[in-house]
């Protein structure tokens, strides 16, 4: 992939794997279990998209990738140490995540011939495919189901870059758009709490038996 496609995508797949290399730090891993999750989590969202439309594996046909992702384990596993509150960081980084893998999700799906909705699903599937199964082999609770806004912040990274190209805008111009959009409102969740309404029970109607 080349352009600036390709240079998103490669920013994508680093940050995530940075993310899974932390939590590999926080829960005191050797050096493999660093590369699997930093593996597991950089190419994980993407695998599911091409899969999903058929394409390629994008690491199967691009080796820098799977280079990317151990190489950040290894800087990771060395100076993890430095990084004192390591949850914050990480949040950060997969802000910056799934904010250039709702872009990258949602253009692919377009290039793919989707319809715009489902470029956008591609999208959020995309970005947050990866964190959720970090999240689940090192046993947290994932980040798609905290409280604070993030499914929702890629739906509108996503849809915000699928928008202005339907409006003529030009793909950079575009993509930063969507970009921004979608690290603009996860970063009101993590520093705002910014989330959407949930669901309150509320008491049942007793019905008279006859």
């Amino acid at each position: 992939m080349a352009g600036w496609m390709g240079w998103l995508d490669l920013l994508g797949v680093a940050v995530f794997a940075a993310t899974g290399a932390l939590v590999a730090s926080r829960k005191q891993m050797d050096l493999i279990g660093f590369g699997l999750m930093a593996t597991a989590t950089g190419i994980g969202g993407g695998t599911l998209r091409d899969v999903l439309l058929g394409r390629p594996v994008f690491w199967i046909a691009d080796g820098r990738y799977l280079a990317v992702c151990l190489g950040i384990a290894v800087l990771v596993f060395v100076g993890a140490h430095i990084v004192q509150r390591r949850f914050v960081v990480l949040l950060w980084a997969d802000a910056i995540g799934i904010a250039a893998y709702a872009v990258m999700g949602a253009e692919l799906g377009l290039r793919a011939g989707a319809v715009a909705p489902v470029a956008v699903v591609l999208g959020v599937m995309t970005a947050t495919f990866g964190g959720l199964i970090r999240d689940v082999l090192c046993q947290e609770t994932p980040l798609i189901l905290r409280r604070e806004v993030y499914a929702t912040a890629v739906a509108a990274g996503a849809g915000t870059y699928v928008a202005m190209l339907a409006l003529g805008a030009d793909k950079p111009a575009a993509a930063a758009a969507g970009f921004l959009v979608g690290f603009a409102i996860r970063a009101g969740g993590i520093a705002r709490g910014w989330s959407l309404p949930t669901y309150r029970p509320r008491p049942g109607r007793d019905y008279p038996v006859e």
